[in-house]
């Protein structure tokens, strides 16, 4: 395999690993004001989340580096073309980090409240604004020859935008609403399951509806036309949303969120494949398009990257795997009388 090709698929994994881990954050943090009834509701579902949520970020941060060091031309590119947007996930981001600590420090439900709104917030617009980007990324973005970008944030709120802003955050929501469900006890539990019963139907609607759009607002299928066998991907992640609703159905949780993670990854990657070779396409004309091949390092840059990934993506794998093993317990009321409970 290529080089390029090689670091391509490593981008796109490296997205896909982090929407299938941070996704459940912003699912629960979404639903916090909705399914948080009283306040011990509320710190169980931010202690679910709470030993996980900035260990999760660390594939954002691999996916930005890899960008930033294997495709520069996309990273310049990019950030330029969606800064506006780009900031407001910054700062959403910093603002969820930041409720999830200052919420407890002052007993009052005023003080809370606040913060409370804030982790919504914080979660919900990366949730729509990712979506969003990625859409437009499937659907070609206006820049020029020079990669200058023809339009501004209210060009990327096209309809189909938007249909992927819903589509990432009905696929959050369920996620995290299952991730709620494996975490929690009693009335909490049932509202959990009982919100992703209902939100899994939203969200084969969704997905059925931007599957149709795709083909008409994107060029996606053509890889899979030229090579029927890529298909293999779409048949995956239509098995793993049905295997949501058939696992909640049997009370088994943690395989119907693995189901959930796997549908998350296959949506990823069916954009991903349809994409390539192209990262940044050019909707007004495919010559000014950046792709894997045009927007590289140097092969040198991208041999000793690859080094340094062999020796520490083990690393951070373990350690991931580790830390959802020690935190693989549900959180109770006991739990939250302890000194580092949120």
């Amino acid at each position: 395999m290529e080089l390029q090709a090689l670091w391509f698929f490593l981008w796109g994994l490296c997205w896909a690993l982090f929407f299938m881990t941070d996704g459940f954050d912003f699912g629960i943090g979404t639903l916090l004001p909705f399914l948080g009834k009283e306040e011990n509701d509320r710190r169980i579902m931010i202690n679910a989340i709470g030993p996980l949520w900035d260990g999760n970020e660390v594939w954002l941060v691999t996916a930005g580096g890899i960008t930033f060091a294997a495709f520069p031309k996309v990273y310049a590119v990019m950030f330029s073309s969606y800064y506006t947007a780009l900031m407001l996930i910054l700062f959403a981001l910093i603002l969820r980090g930041v409720s999830f600590e200052f919420r407890g420090k002052v007993d009052s439900p005023k003080w809370r409240k606040i913060w409370d709104t804030c982790i919504f917030v914080g979660s919900f617009t990366p949730a729509l604004l990712f979506g969003v980007a990625f859409a437009n990324i499937f659907k070609g973005i206006p820049i020029n020859a020079d990669g200058v970008f023809q339009g501004n944030l209210f060009t990327l709120l096209n309809p189909y935008g938007l249909l992927g802003g819903v589509l990432f955050v009905i696929l959050f929501l369920v996620h995290g609403g299952l991730w709620l469900a494996i975490k929690s006890e009693g009335d909490l539990h049932d509202r959990a399951v009982a919100t992703v019963n209902k939100l899994w139907f939203v969200e084969l609607i969704v997905a059925v509806i931007f599957i149709g759009a795709t083909k008409i607002y994107t060029p996606l299928y053509d890889n899979y036309f030229a090579h029927p066998a890529l298909f293999v991907v779409v048949l995956i992640t239509v098995a793993a949303l049905l295997g949501i609703k058939f696992f909640t159905i049997k009370g088994a949780y943690f395989k119907a969120w693995f189901s959930s993670a796997l549908t998350i990854v296959g949506a990823i990657f069916f954009g991903i494949i349809g994409l390539f070779p192209n990262m940044f396409p050019s909707n007004i004309d495919p010559a000014f398009s950046l792709t894997a091949y045009n927007a590289s390092s140097s092969p040198l840059t991208l041999k000793i990257m690859l080094a340094v990934v062999v020796l520490f993506l083990p690393i951070v794998l373990a350690y991931q795997i580790w830390t959802y093993n020690l935190f693989k317990g549900k959180v109770t009321l006991e739990d939250l009388a302890e000194e580092e409970a949120y």
